[in-house]
């Protein structure tokens, strides 16, 4: 994958990121979903909404869907990771047949008179192209669409080391008082974890690693940052944009959120890294079209255009987008990290007591509140998906 591509599309996670609220639920996204369908959109678009789908993408239309058509042929040969991109459309569509072959490896379909049946068929591409993770097209099918373009994209790995389950109970933070489900893993690689100094404040990122070359960075910042800032300064530190002081050189003391580092008497004369967060299973729908200045879709929305906003698309009917939603989710265990996302356009228009002969470094990483994460493909550096636990898994005690 291009380093160009990479940041074009860790730009748009970082916009993205951004326009959320401060306040709000846990959530998930995935801007690698929406920017190869923003591409070959911008390709047929033409007028203000090309502009504006340029702006969104951070490069021209046509170095965009070229771009794009590289990025799905990377993803593919990403183990553990499955894309897919798909179009139907009425028989009455003028399709350009130039710009649908531009489409790699499309699923190409047609949208009948039934739209009830037209969404089962939708659905059932989303279900089989997520292995079941997402079960329904984002996008509703009635009599005003004309034409689907739909992008999936399906993420599985297993963690180099696995977590042992256990519950932990928070002292501080919302988080605070409650019995909780957690990971608990323990590495003397005190590299995995680092502060890093941002714009929202000290940031403790830990890399969980994982056996197909897709590794979660768990994001961990100041108590009073909202989570945009916490993943916007994640992806800082993903573009080497800020300065990351690795677990083995940080300061004894509290030196990062979430982080303790001393000195304690040891069996072995190697240093470690205690690590306990919490599970989690998140689910999102997003409203693309709610941030349409984000997604550079402003214009392209409107119908109000005669001539419509894809000429490239199609020579008739007028076309304009009806709809832009994404759907995702992620999964977070002891033993691995699973995520998904289907992005659709409707275009319409021993117990011996031991001695303790070496003084070694002791890193412990409590993430107990709150926190970001970001799915990252580790030789590109390509962020997959996005986003904020609020929510813990509450520890269920089992009667006798």
């Amino acid at each position: 994958m291009r380093v160009s591509t990479v940041r074009a599309v860790n730009r748009l996670t970082a916009r993205w990121a951004g326009a959320l609220p401060p306040d709000g639920e846990g959530t998930v996204l995935s801007a690698t979903g929406v920017w190869p369908l923003l591409a070959f959109l911008a390709d047929g678009a033409g007028g203000p909404a090309r502009g504006e789908l340029e702006e969104a993408l951070g490069m021209a239309a046509g170095p965009a869907a070229d771009a794009a058509r590289e990025l799905l042929a990377g993803l593919a040969r990403i183990r553990g990771v499955g894309s897919a991109v798909g179009l139907w459309t009425r028989p009455r569509v003028a399709l350009n047949d130039a710009w649908a072959a531009g489409l790699p490896d499309a699923a190409l379909g047609r949208l009948g008179a039934d739209d009830k049946a037209n969404q089962r068929l939708l659905d059932a591409w989303a279900a089989e192209r997520t292995g079941g993770l997402i079960p329904r097209m984002p996008v509703a099918v009635n009599e005003e669409t004309e034409l689907v373009l739909a992008a999936a994209q399906a993420v599985r790995t297993s963690w180099l080391r696995p977590f042992r389950e256990g519950g932990m109970l928070p002292e501080n933070g919302p988080w605070a008082g409650r019995e909780l489900v957690a990971l608990h893993r323990t590495t003397g690689l005190l590299d995995r974890v680092g502060v890093a100094g941002t714009a929202a404040g000290p940031l403790t990122v830990l890399k969980v690693l994982g056996d197909t070359g897709v590794d979660v960075h768990l994001l961990l910042g100041p108590e009073d940052a909202d989570r945009g800032a916490v993943l916007r300064a994640g992806l800082d530190v993903l573009a080497g944009t800020v300065t990351t002081v690795p677990g083995d050189r940080l300061p004894l003391g509290e030196p990062g959120p979430g982080l303790r580092v001393r000195n304690v008497r040891s069996t072995s004369r190697d240093p470690y890294l205690s690590v306990s967060t919490s599970p989690f299973s998140l689910t999102a729908t997003h409203d693309l079209t709610a941030l349409h200045e984000v997604f550079g879709l402003t214009t392209a929305r409107t119908g109000d255009d005669a001539l419509g906003h894809f000429p490239g698309v199609a020579d008739n009917p007028p076309l304009f987008v009806q709809e832009a939603r994404q759907a995702a989710l992620a999964r977070f265990t002891a033993s691995g990290f699973e995520a998904a996302a289907v992005t659709a356009f409707g275009i319409a228009g021993g117990s011996a007591v031991p001695r303790f002969p070496y003084v070694v470094r002791h890193v412990d990483l409590d993430v107990d509140r709150p926190f970001g994460f970001l799915c990252v493909h580790r030789t590109s550096r390509l962020v997959l998906s996005a986003g904020w636990v609020r929510d813990p898994v509450p520890y269920v005690f089992e009667e006798e």
